[in-house]
């Protein structure tokens, strides 16, 4: 398959609101001016995930027109305790998800959490506020993201941005217990969606980060919501530099198996995730279902670039995971 790089700023609407076809391709910085119209199938979210020594952590905003979502989910490595603060409220709500193109604030407030993910200057921030657990931190820029427009119909579409392997400092507070993080070994992982979905939707998503033989790793894999539509959200950031993938991947995982392992591979990659935790997400409103299967774990293999030169993935840390949505 091949794809068109995108290099200038792009509607992702046309007026009417279908999809403007110059926007399908990728990008290597957030070009897209996600500019949805009308009511209905409309979903926008930011996820920032955390990975570190310690502490792994996950924090949503969502928006599905008829709904709206938060969710903060934090793993404790060395005691095994998990917390897990879901809110999911049919009608509008006090959340904000800009469809610009960033700088910008996504916030959202609820009884049970308020969460702020506020571009600035030269950092964005991240902030967070539970019964349990108070979250500030600072994440650094990457370098390149990804962004990837997938084209299902005119009618039906997905803006995705990526961006692995951020440093991020700050600190994260657990029941009273404040932890501290490092950016030499810490990384936030930025998953940014504005599209116009169909009512069924099955995905995979895995993502890694750190620091292996002195340079800086971001792994970025997506299947099954993808294929056919000739992009792919693949690709290998090294340094902050993106080699995108256009192939489609295979991925080979068993879920009835907490310990096993998930192994995707392609043409550039073929990487094995070994799980140190795994979690399953479930809900069910009626109309709105979801159930998220989501290992998180080691990476072990190898990933080529565009030069063709090799790359080690030996002890990047992240997540894979497998997600059905009725929504």
């Amino acid at each position: 398959m091949t794809a068109t790089e995108i290099t200038a700023p792009v509607d992702l609407c046309l007026p009417d609101g279908r999809l403007n076809r110059d926007a399908v391709g990728f990008t290597r910085s957030p070009l897209h001016e996600s500019n949805l119209r009308g009511w209905g199938r409309n979903k926008r979210w930011d996820y920032w995930g955390i990975v570190s020594p310690r502490i792994v952590l996950g924090m949503t905003v969502a928006s599905l027109d008829y709904a709206h979502a938060s969710q903060l989910y934090l793993y404790d490595r060395e005691s095994g305790r998990t917390i897990a603060v879901d809110s999911t409220t049919i009608g509008p709500g006090d959340v904000l998800l800009p469809d610009r193109r960033p700088p910008m604030v996504v916030m959202e407030d609820n009884h049970k959490a308020r969460l702020r993910f506020i571009d600035e200057a030269d950092k964005t921030v991240l902030k967070a506020s539970t019964k349990r657990v108070d979250v500030h931190l600072s994440v650094a820029p990457g370098g390149d993201s990804l962004g990837v427009v997938v084209p299902w119909s005119d009618l039906r579409f997905q803006y995705t941005l990526k961006e692995p392997a951020r440093p991020v400092s700050g600190t994260i507070e657990v029941d009273g217990n404040v932890f501290t993080l490092n950016p030499d070994d810490s990384f936030a992982v930025l998953d940014r969606g504005r599209g116009k979905w169909p009512y069924k939707m099955s995905w995979n998503w895995a993502a890694g980060s750190g620091i292996v033989d002195a340079k800086r790793i971001g792994l970025q894999m997506g299947g099954r919501w993808t294929r056919g539509t000739g992009v792919t959200e693949n690709g290998l950031f090294v340094d902050g530099h993106l080699n995108y993938w256009p192939d489609e991947l295979e991925w080979t995982y068993d879920l009835t198996k907490k310990s096993s392992p998930w192994r995707v591979q392609g043409e550039n990659v073929d990487a094995t995730l070994t799980p140190f935790h795994r979690r399953h997400d479930s809900s069910n409103f009626g109309v709105i279902a979801s159930s998220t299967y989501q290992a998180f774990g080691v990476w072990a293999g190898t990933a080529v670039d565009d030069e063709g030169t090799s790359h080690s993935l030996d002890g990047l840390t992240g997540w894979a995971e497998e997600a059905r949505n009725r929504w």
